[in-house]
């Protein structure tokens, strides 16, 4: 397991303000002000290999995981990158403890921009790193096609990931602190995206339309 910390970087206000709609940027800058001592990103990461391939799972370091779509995405695929990221549990007991609904979800908004950051810093590591030019990457959960319930498998490669970057999965399959993201990347010749598969139509996380076209070519439709 190898461990990044990604660092600061600079949160601006007047760009989350304007993804939030929101027009009083002195309110945003005081959150912000606020909540960048508490945003502390971790990532841990691993360089896992795929061992077995199936026409609806793969195998990666002795764990089976069952997906249609995670099988297509490394049936030329060797080398892969498990990860787990968080910006660590200070930022949320800072929304818990504050009282206006308003600024408990822009609190909470800044977390998720932060989150995407630090995801997005070691995404940039990889490549760097591995001499990567593009990645795409796949999260349990986050198609019906990858159930949460592999979160467990995918935990398991890891070890102990708490005392690494103080990261637990609950029982209930839930990531503590609140604000982690866990997954695989993987090389790709083409940008993949979960949201390409997910005709979900409200959605601030999306981060590609729906591609109708491409979930039938998945199996997914």
């Amino acid at each position: 397991m190898e461990i990044l910390t990604p660092g600061s970087f600079e949160l601006k206000a007047k760009s989350i303000a304007k993804k939030l709609h929101v027009t009083d940027f002195l309110l945003m800058q005081r959150l912000l002000d606020t909540a960048a001592p508490a945003i502390q990103p971790k990532a841990a990461f691993l360089v896992s290999y795929v061992e077995e391939r199936e026409d609806s799972a793969v195998v990666i370091g002795s764990v089976r995981f069952h997906s249609k779509v995670l099988a297509r995405n490394l049936q030329d695929i060797g080398r892969v990158f498990p990860y787990v990221v968080t910006i660590g549990p200070a930022l949320d007991k800072i929304v818990q403890g504050t009282k206006d609904v308003l600024e408990r979800y822009l609190l909470d908004e800044i977390g998720n921009v932060a989150l995407n950051a630090a995801h997005n810093r070691l995404q940039n590591h990889l490549c760097q790193k591995f001499g990567l030019e593009k990645i795409s990457f796949m999260a349990p959960g986050s198609l019906e096609d990858w159930p949460i319930q592999e979160q467990r498998g995918l935990f398991s490669l890891f070890g102990d990931v708490e005392s690494a970057i103080g990261v637990t999965l609950t029982d209930s399959l839930m990531m503590v602190p609140r604000k982690s993201v866990s997954g695989l990347y993987f090389p790709s010749e083409v940008s993949f995206f979960n949201c390409q598969l997910c005709p979900r139509e409200r959605c601030q996380g999306r981060k590609a339309p729906y591609d109708i076209a491409k979930a039938r070519e998945y199996g997914c439709i």
